[in-house]
């Protein structure tokens, strides 16, 4: 009987076959000869719709794009799979991304965009944040009582909330005629286009600074709500101390139903942010601040032409019209932009079922 021969571990070991590299091109080369020619149209009609020129392609280039834009993300896929030559797959790669956009990619110009924006994109991105306005409006309202308590009980405090360049005559101890003034219709609009365009950058200040402030979790854009609405409270105080309570609110409705708007909607955009941050929920936090990061933008892009508007309002209108005018105006502008975020926008129920 033979013995068993005893096998040494660390004997060398036989190399595997080396895979047949003529082979391997010669499969690349009929895999890219098979395909070339659809792949060819495909970049043709690619071109043409790049360059504006989708008018040249006929009605059967157009019918066959998404197809040809199909096989050739399939072909994309093999070549990656098999290792096909590095061209080959750098050809694909462009000409399926470049088709890609041609076929899914957005189709809609500027004004269109802009009507679409206008016709329910915004509102819609409003009413998502629902919760955050309600947390905005609590902090402007608090704002407000707490302006108007602090400087009740003590009047210094009206120093420290007014500033010296917006407070003029509107100070305390000033006599009724002297704040009526400041609430008189202007002789003409000499002049006040000049003052719009400071009233506007002025607003968007606030705007872009409660928004920005929403990163940090939304805390200090709650803190900026209460401190600018404390100011709104203090002078509400004022005018209400010589009986001018009401003609002040008739001068700042004008402008006030537009701008404070803004200015809620801003910091519920920024509050949008920082919670979403702080609560991500199931998702990574990434993911959740960058979806509420495009919710918050298409927000602040409307805030940007409320203010635009509420800055023609605040020169123009509020300088020019009576305290009942401005009072009419105000309401009109409070119910139209109410109507504009719960109305527009909104699914019909037989198209929802549909």
């Amino acid at each position: 009987m033979k013995a068993p021969t005893i096998r040494n571990p660390f004997a060398a070991q036989p190399l595997p076959e080396q895979p047949d590299i003529e082979a391997a091109a010669l499969r690349s080369d009929r895999f890219r000869l098979e395909r070339e020619g659809d792949w060819r149209r495909l970049e043709h009609i690619v071109r043409r719709l790049e360059r504006g020129f989708a008018f040249r392609l006929s009605d059967e280039d157009i019918m066959d794009l998404p197809v040809l834009y199909r096989q050739a993300a399939s072909s994309l896929a093999v070549a990656r799979e098999t290792s096909l030559d590095a061209a080959t797959l750098r050809f694909l790669e462009d000409l399926v991304q470049r088709a890609w956009y041609q076929v899914y990619g957005p189709r809609s110009g500027l004004l269109r965009w802009l009507g679409g924006f206008f016709r329910g994109g915004w509102s819609r991105a409003v009413r998502a944040i629902w919760l955050d306005i309600l947390l905005a409006f609590a902090a402007m309202a608090a704002g407000v009582a707490a302006g108007w308590l602090l400087v009740a009980r003590n009047v210094e405090w009206y120093f420290a909330l007014v500033p010296g360049s917006m407070a003029d005559a509107r100070v305390p101890g000033a006599s009724r005629a002297q704040l009526a003034e400041t609430l008189a219709i202007a002789d003409g609009a000499g002049g006040l286009s000049a003052f719009a365009a400071q009233l506007f950058y002025n607003n968007a200040s606030v705007c872009i600074l409660a928004f920005a402030l929403g990163f940090a979790f939304g805390v200090p854009t709650l803190l900026l709500l209460i401190y600018n609405m404390a100011l709104l409270g203090a002078m509400a105080w004022l005018y209400n101390s010589v009986g001018l309570l009401p003609d002040f609110l008739a001068w700042l409705s004008v402008h006030g139903t537009t701008e404070l708007t803004a200015i809620l909607l801003a910091g519920a955009a920024g509050v949008h942010v920082g919670r979403r941050m702080a609560f991500p929920g199931d998702a990574s936090i990434l993911s959740t601040t960058a979806e509420a990061g495009r919710r918050a933008a298409l927000v602040m892009l409307g805030c940007v032409f409320m203010l635009i508007f509420a800055a023609i309002l605040e020169a123009f209108p509020r300088q020019l019209a009576g305290p009942e005018a401005r009072a009419i105006i105000g309401a009109f502008m409070a119910i139209a932009w109410a109507a504009l975020f719960v109305l527009v926008g909104r699914e019909r129920k037989g198209a929802s079922a549909s």
